[in-house]
């Protein structure tokens, strides 16, 4: 292309989580996390470990998220002809990846202190935790307001959720602890924790890899396009198309067209009809349409299920 298109531009999130609470949420988050190590170490308590290091993964998953928003904002320009905004799937993926690692760390770190359990300081461990617990719910109610439109910010809350939940289990260990000196309940709290962060990790991750490998949009049906555009007044055929996803809120599409009438002037009065078509059935705003006769696209109309890919070049 000759020219760059601006697809930059706000996610939708954006309108109700500004910069400044993203800040505020990574610097409490990052406070939390020292108290709780200092705690864990005063205390001997892992779970109480495992806790902050899932809080720090909040500090540096909102601190990305807020980053990839930066970044998600930048116009156009000749290296990135189609903007930004796909710096904040980046973002996401990233955040689930430190999901899968902190998880399975803190499996290990479990399964090696089953082994060789340690004694634990009951009161500490309650205390950093009703902190902690405080902390992940203001956060959490923070992030939320954003992650309605943004699986960027949908990570970053799912951690919240997680950490949130996490604290709850730690104090439970730390009561047992206490009542029973049950220190195995740190450790089974533990693996949950882990589990619960992997079994997070899995939930998202398979769109957001759609999203990078320019899928389809989830919520379009490649037939349900072809279709129509196969059936717009002046349309003969359809080749060669392709959707995928600008980022997460921006929709492209590029096709052949075929159309019923071989004159140049037709085909461009009927471009602006079929745009506004996509537009408005399947939210795509961006979309390329070129002429291709019959005779040089016979061969290579699209199959009855096509495989949707993303653009070629």
């Amino acid at each position: 292309m000759g020219h760059s298109h601006n697809h930059g531009g706000h996610s939708h999130g954006e309108e109700n989580l500004s910069d400044r609470q993203l800040i505020f949420a990574v610097a409490i988050n990052v406070l939390l996390t020292v108290a709780q190590i200092i705690g864990g170490i005063v205390s001997g308590s892992l779970a109480l470990i495992a806790d902050a290091l899932h809080n720090f993964s909040d500090a540096a998953s909102l601190g990305l998220a807020w980053f990839a928003r930066l970044i998600g904002r930048r116009p156009a320009d000749k290296l990135m002809t189609f903007g930004y905004a796909q710096g904040e799937v980046v973002a996401a993926l990233i955040n689930l990846t430190t999901l899968f690692i902190i998880g399975f760390y803190l499996l290990v770190e479990a399964i090696n202190r089953f082994a060789d359990p340690q004694p634990i300081e009951g009161w500490t461990v309650i205390g950093v935790a009703g902190i902690a617990l405080v902390i992940d719910l203001v956060t959490a109610f923070i992030t939320h307001r954003g992650a309605r439109d943004s699986i960027n910010m949908k990570a970053a809350f799912l951690h919240n959720v997680s950490d949130a939940m996490a604290s709850v289990g730690v104090i439970a260990a730390g009561v047992l602890i206490l009542l029973y000196d049950f220190y195995l309940a740190d450790l089974i709290i533990t693996v949950v924790i882990a589990g619960y962060v992997i079994w997070q990790g899995l939930s998202l991750m398979p769109r957001t890899v759609r999203l990078l490998m320019g899928a389809v949009p989830d919520e379009v049906e490649f037939d349900q396009i072809v279709r129509a555009l196969q059936e717009h007044e002046g349309v003969a055929g359809v080749h060669h198309v392709h959707v995928w996803n600008l980022g997460e809120h921006h929709r492209a599409l590029e096709a052949h067209l075929t159309p019923s009438t071989a004159s140049l002037q037709a085909f461009e009065e009927l471009k602006q009809p079929l745009r506004d078509l996509l537009l408005e059935r399947f939210g795509i705003a961006h979309a390329t349409l070129e002429a291709c006769l019959a005779s040089e696209c016979d061969d290579q109309l699209i199959p009855k299920h096509p495989l949707a890919n993303g653009p070629d070049h």
